[in-house]
C-alpha cells in the first residue's frame, strides 16, 4: 500500500487540529493525502474507527504537555500551567478531549480528568504531604478550576490575563491545602459544617 495506516491517522489527526473532529470524514481525509478513499477502508472498517485512533493521539499529545509540567520546579503548577497553554495551542484537540460527549469518539471530559488524576497524583502526595484519596479530592477541585479557564479559552471568551490566571489559581489551591489540612474529614465531608461555618463569619 502507498499509504500505511499511520499516515491516515496522521492525515485525520492534521484535520482535526484545523476544523475539529466532526470534519473528519473518508472524503476530507482522502483529500489531505491526495488519493481515493478507498486506502482508509482498507485499514478502517468505519470512519469511527479512525476517529478514535485520532483521539488516543490527541491525548497522547496531551500526555506530553502534561509530562513538561511535571518536570518543572513546581510539578502541580506547571500542570496547570500546561494544561492552559494546551487549551490555547490545540483548541480543537482540547474540544476534542474535554468537550465532546462521551462515546461519541470515545472518553469525555471526565476520562479525560481521570487520566489526569493518575499522571499527578504521586506529585501531589509527595509535595503536599497528602494520602491518595485527599490528593485526587485536591486534584478534582483545582482541575475543575482549570476546566473553566480552559473552556474560556478555547471558546474565545476570556477576559483574563495569564498572570490573572496564574494568581487565581494560586489561590485556589492555596485554599484547598490550606482547608483540607486545618480541617480534619474536610475532603471525605465528614466534618461539622456549620459549626465551622459559624466560626468563620465571626473572624
Amino acid at each position: 500500500m502507498k499509504f500505511q495506516k499511520e499516515d491516515i491517522i496522521n492525515a485525520a489527526m492534521n484535520i482535526a487540529r484545523k476544523r475539529g473532529i466532526e470534519a473528519v470524514t473518508a472524503r476530507e481525509v482522502a483529500g489531505e493525502l491526495n488519493v481515493s478513499t478507498r486506502p482508509i477502508f482498507t485499514w478502517f472498517d468505519t470512519i469511527e474507527q479512525l476517529k478514535n485512533e485520532v483521539h488516543n493521539m490527541a491525548m497522547l499529545k496531551y500526555k506530553d504537555y502534561i509530562e513538561k509540567g511535571l518536570a518543572g520546579p513546581v510539578p502541580f503548577l506547571g500542570v496547570g500551567q500546561q494544561y492552559i497553554r494546551f487549551a490555547k495551542e490545540e483548541p480543537e484537540l482540547y474540544r476534542l478531549l474535554f468537550l465532546t460527549k462521551a462515546n461519541e469518539t470515545s472518553g469525555g471530559a471526565m476520562e479525560a480528568l481521570r487520566f489526569s488524576q493518575e499522571l499527578v497524583r504521586d506529585s501531589i502526595m509527595n509535595i503536599y504531604n497528602m494520602d491518595a484519596y485527599t490528593a485526587d479530592r485536591y486534584f478534582q477541585n483545582l482541575w475543575l478550576v482549570a476546566f473553566s479557564f480552559a473552556t474560556l479559552i478555547v471558546t474565545d471568551d476570556c477576559p483574563y490575563t495569564d498572570k490573572e490566571i496564574s494568581a487565581i489559581f494560586t489561590e485556589m489551591s492555596l485554599a484547598i491545602c490550606k482547608a483540607y489540612k486545618e480541617i480534619p474529614g474536610l475532603s471525605k465531608g465528614e466534618f461539622d459544617r456549620d459549626r465551622i461555618f459559624n466560626e468563620l463569619v465571626k473572624m
